[in-house]
């Protein structure tokens, strides 16, 4: 008994560094988030309250509600192409790519981009993308168009390309990693009952690539909600989204109601979270 007491309170001690860091740094900070966006505030500082009109405003303001859908619709879009993308890239990698040393090489320049800092890799899209960047120059050289085409930067065309460029690797990198687990021989099985590699694709690789998936969009949903840096850049500042909102409030020093942006906002990822772990068991399947 005293065995499995001792046991118990090791346990407990073990545990406590890491529940001490999380709760320093992680449930400390949204609690005093949370705590701030019940506050009010003026021109000129934050006046410790109670009150709900910082959620009031928020959830009646059209703008707020023009900024969700347009979040929504970056996330949305950015998910279905890096979806695209990075699971055919893992299909080739995983089934196409038969040396382990090329999958290596090959991995390693995918993630080469990742040694620059994301608003270098950026940057680097405006002299492609301007008005007088590469491609428009190109174009008109070529006589296909006659005037630049204003819609390739500034632009929400612009922004999910950006979004797409920085966040492909978060997608391929758990679906190749699913792949690479899958038993070939039942590949080999289905084949030889007679399926083509659309039904072996459709029947057995994408369900066996289900947990895969939901980390992919997991990661895909988390970054694209709460970045401001690709749509304040790619956007010209004429674009803006949830977490611009939050920004700016923190510029004017309206902390209360960035606070409270900031909890509709987290309150809003985990519910998709919540969607996103409902729809696979990732405990069973990792």
């Amino acid at each position: 008994m005293q065995l499995a007491k001792l046991k118990t309170n090791n346990s407990y001690w073990q545990a406590a560094p890491l529940a001490s860091m999380l709760m320093a740094f992680l449930v400390f900070p949204i609690v005093a988030i949370v705590i701030v966006s019940f506050w009010d505030y003026n021109e000129f500082s934050i006046i410790p309250d109670f009150i709900f009109e910082n959620y009031e405003y928020l959830l009646t303001s059209k703008v707020t509600w023009q900024a969700y859908l347009q979040t929504l619709k970056y996330a949305f879009i950015t998910w279905l192409l890096t979806l695209t993308i990075g699971f055919f890239v893992a299909y080739y990698l995983a089934f196409f790519v038969k040396s382990n040393s090329m999958q290596t090489i090959l991995f390693l320049v995918c993630t080469v981009p990742f040694l620059t800092s994301n608003i270098i890799r950026m940057i680097s899209w405006i002299p492609l993308l301007g008005r007088n960047g590469l491609i428009n120059s190109g174009l008109q050289s070529a006589g296909i168009t006659e005037a630049p085409l204003d819609w390739l930067l500034y632009s929400d065309f612009a922004i999910v390309l950006a979004y797409v460029h920085l966040y492909t690797m978060f997608m391929v990198v758990p679906i190749f990693n699913c792949m690479m687990r899958i038993d070939r021989s039942q590949i080999e099985a289905a084949v030889d009952a007679g399926s083509n590699g659309f039904r072996v694709l459709i029947d057995i690789i994408i369900p066996l690539c289900k947990s895969g998936i939901i980390i992919g969009s997991i990661f895909i949903f988390t970054l694209v909600m709460g970045d401001f840096i690709t749509v304040k850049v790619m956007g010209g500042g004429i674009k803006a989204n949830v977490a611009i909102l939050i920004y700016n409030e923190i510029s004017l020093l309206q902390y209360p109601a960035a606070a409270a942006g900031a909890v509709v906002l987290l309150a809003t990822v985990i519910t998709m979270l919540v969607i996103l772990f409902r729809l696979v068991d990732i405990r069973k399947e990792i």
